[in-house]
């Protein structure tokens, strides 16, 4: 038993090698594939020819293309080595950190509870239109997230493990949908803008939800500060899916259609701002999905059924259900009067 356990560590640092060395084969076998295919083509067109290539040397050719000259790009490996070495692994720490926020959060500071009781009382918030539109959105965002990621991280956790066909469907398909499912997001996108722009004008109040940080966190947590139709938050998350969508809306349309003239300079520095805006949006998403689905106590109800309880709308935006039950109270008192009108108009007739 004894000369077990002092074997132990040394069978376990064996296995943790083999796993290790398991994990790289795939990596090495590109790395691999891509020196032989380099030196295959050196053999073939000679040293000499490479090297005029690598360092500039412009070639004969009947494109009309602005680049027509240039067979090999070689400020494109800085790009490249941006991509693949700096922002792949950002992206993946951001996205993952962002879970892992919003788990600690769950986890430390617990969901936003409605402080007093249902009154069972529904009050309408959200039109068949503005949920259509809503879903329609969310389903276009996350379904295009989904095939950017597989579009840069599959390669590492997916390709190794399932049969180079259908890794070439996949990736396939995932192309081919994130292509032509993109434009459907900026028009989505100008929709929402058009529908929503003037519920989420910043005013004065929101500068006290935020200096009070939503009643979520700190001392002020519970404290359910005031707030209009939209909040301080949603107004932020409303601009931020503006802005930065359309810039990833705009990039990828460079993308998308390469053939006004735009150069491989171009295409290299819209695919960064594309990544980046890209991740932006999914991080900032990953906090919208957290409070719909967890965060706060019904939250999803009104964008789901249209309707909220009262109680909801009076502690989170209690300015917009002021508002709402003075509208109706103006409406109580106008059916009186027009049922009078109507009771004299019948008595004049009889």
């Amino acid at each position: 038993m004894f000369s077990l356990l002092k074997r132990a560590p040394l069978a376990m640092l064996s296995l943790l090698a083999a796993l290790s060395f398991a994990w790289s084969l795939p990596a090495y076998a590109e790395q691999s594939e891509s020196q032989v295919a380099q030196r295959e083509m050196t053999q073939l067109a000679g040293a000499d020819f490479w090297r005029q290539v690598r360092q500039g040397e412009q070639g004969y050719t009947t494109s009309q293309f602005p680049e027509h000259g240039t067979l090999i790009s070689t400020p494109g490996q800085a790009w490249y080595i941006l991509k693949e070495k700096w922002m792949s692994p950002a992206g993946a720490v951001a996205i993952f950190g962002s879970i892992a926020l919003v788990t600690m959060m769950y986890i430390v500071i617990g969901p936003i509870m409605l402080s007093a009781p249902r009154t069972g009382r529904k009050i309408k918030r959200w039109s068949r239109l503005d949920r259509a539109l809503h879903w329609s959105m969310a389903f276009t965002f996350l379904t295009l997230a989904f095939s950017g990621l597989m579009l840069v991280y599959g390669k590492h956790f997916l390709k190794p493990y399932i049969p180079a066909d259908l890794w070439g469907f996949i990736i396939m398909l995932a192309k081919q949908y994130h292509n032509y499912i993109g434009p459907i997001f900026y028009v989505l996108l100008l929709c929402v803008l058009v529908k929503w722009w003037r519920k989420s004008i910043f005013r004065k109040v929101d500068l006290h939800w935020f200096m009070k940080l939503g009643g979520m966190v700190g001392k002020h947590k519970g404290s359910h500060p005031s707030a209009e139709f939209s909040n301080a938050g949603e107004k932020a998350l409303f601009w931020m899916l503006i802005v930065v969508g359309s810039v990833v809306a705009l990039s990828g349309l460079v993308l998308d259609f390469p053939i006004f003239g735009q150069t491989r300079r171009d295409m290299e520095m819209s695919n960064l701002v594309h990544m980046i805006a890209a991740l932006i949006l999914i991080c900032g998403f990953v906090f919208h999905i957290y409070i719909g689905l967890f965060g706060m106590e019904g939250a999803l109800e009104g964008m789901v059924t249209g309707e909220v309880d009262e109680t909801w709308a009076k502690e989170h935006h209690d300015l917009w259900y002021h508002e709402v039950m003075e509208q109706e109270k103006q409406e109580q008192a106008v059916k009186p009067v027009r049922r009078v009108e109507g009771v004299a108009a019948d008595e004049q007739t009889s």
